[in-house]
């Protein structure tokens, strides 16, 4: 399917929020963002409703709408949730992993490991879980994950962008063995290891 032009209004602004570029309370107006990407409100407005509905954004009567707070008391919450509900998706995509997928997964944790800024690493750690997690074949639930992998992103750039810095990821590989070897109950824990860190 191609992407429309909400879809990249929807991913410039999404990612700019995410990296702190445009920072909480910032106004979103509907007239600069049209005439930025030179298109009519239609697909600004609907790029700006999936930002509300991914927790990016805040719409208020007769204010417009402007980018949400972050929460830092929140962040122990994402962290919780991400653990219970990657570790499901994890244990039912077991049932459905194939060679395609383990060659996908090797191929983004290497560029995630090959990552030399943490936009770019950021991006590709997304993909990697995501694409371990897509055989479980719950779209609700891999919904859920991606809105939770959303505001964790935004929590480690406003904390942790100074002290990035490139590195080989243990628990990628780590984590990959295990599922290679089919041992459910380690890739689990090494799961649940992995995303706790980031606490």
């Amino acid at each position: 399917m191609s992407a429309t032009i909400a879809d990249s209004i929807y991913q410039a602004l999404s990612e700019q929020i995410v990296t702190g570029a445009l920072s909480a309370g910032e106004k979103l107006r509907q007239d600069h963002i049209a005439r930025a990407f030179d298109t009519s409100h239609v697909p600004v407005r609907e790029a700006l409703l999936r930002l509300e509905a991914h927790g990016l954004a805040i719409s208020e009567p007769r204010r417009g709408t402007r980018v949400s707070a972050l929460n830092p008391s929140e962040i122990r919450e994402v962290i919780e949730m991400r653990v219970s509900l990657e570790v499901l998706a994890l244990t039912h995509a077991f049932a459905h992993f194939s060679a395609a997928d383990l060659a996908r997964a090797e191929s983004a944790r290497i560029a995630c490991d090959e990552a030399e800024d943490m936009a770019s690493w950021e991006r590709r750690n997304r993909d990697f879980h995501r694409i371990l997690l897509a055989p479980c074949q719950m779209p609700r639930l891999l919904a859920a994950i991606d809105d939770l992998h959303i505001a964790s992103a935004r929590h480690l750039f406003a904390n942790w962008q100074h002290q990035w810095r490139p590195r080989v990821d243990q628990d990628h590989a780590a984590l990959l063995q295990a599922i290679r070897r089919h041992d459910a109950n380690a890739a689990c824990e090494i799961l649940r290891r992995h995303l706790r860190r980031v606490r």
